[in-house]
């Protein structure tokens, strides 16, 4: 499937190793250079900015959803093609997925790990259908494919549900994963298709 749209959830921060912020930058770009429109939290600062800066630099679309409270706050990015503030996170995430063809999780914190965890979570649940992926920066998410080959191990998620989320330390790779077509199951054995509401 050709992706329209990429949601990106990183840091507000930039992280110790400048490696972080490259990372960010190059996913920005190219997204930009293949026509890929870039999905993101709307914020200025962090891994956040550098992603947006780069995209718009290199001539893409940048679509910004975000909270009032941070845009209160001052952490808005006023230079996006689109800025959405939204009243609450629960409703940045659902115009996030809605405004994507699917998400990757750069190096972040609590919150990146929980936008990407809900997203696989929907897509389970079959309230869509669309897959997340991984940058796996300096081995940043190799706690996190750990983490999920243990959930599968255990027999909290079935094997066919591990194939939403991929993995990998490649941007280009990563991007030809997420664009294969859904090869999962949902939780309850189902074709990916049948979209419930979130």
């Amino acid at each position: 499937m050709a992706l329209r749209s990429v949601a990106v959830f990183c840091g507000s921060s930039f992280g110790h190793d400048p490696a972080y912020a490259d990372a960010a930058r190059l996913t920005g770009r190219t997204l930009a250079e293949r026509g890929i429109d870039v999905v993101y939290g709307g914020g200025h600062v962090g891994l956040m900015g550098v992603v947006a800066d780069a995209a718009i630099q290199a001539g893409g679309r940048v679509i910004g959803v975000i909270p009032s409270a941070l845009d209160d706050r001052e952490l808005a990015h006023h230079g996006l093609t689109e800025l959405h503030v939204v009243d609450s996170m629960h409703a940045r995430k659902l115009m996030m997925a809605e405004l994507s063809d699917a998400f990757i999780a750069l190096p972040g914190g609590a919150g990146t790990l929980e936008e990407i965890a809900e997203q696989w979570t929907w897509a389970q649940l079959s309230i869509h259908a669309k897959p997340s992926g991984f940058l796996d920066v300096l081995g940043f998410w190799a706690p996190m494919r750990q983490l999920v080959t243990q959930m599968v191990e255990t027999g909290f998620v079935q094997p066919e549900q591990s194939r939403i989320v991929s993995f990998s330390d490649d941007l280009d790779e990563l991007l030809r994963m997420l664009q294969l077509p859904p090869s999962w199951t949902d939780k309850w054995g189902h074709d990916p298709g049948e979209v419930l509401s979130p």
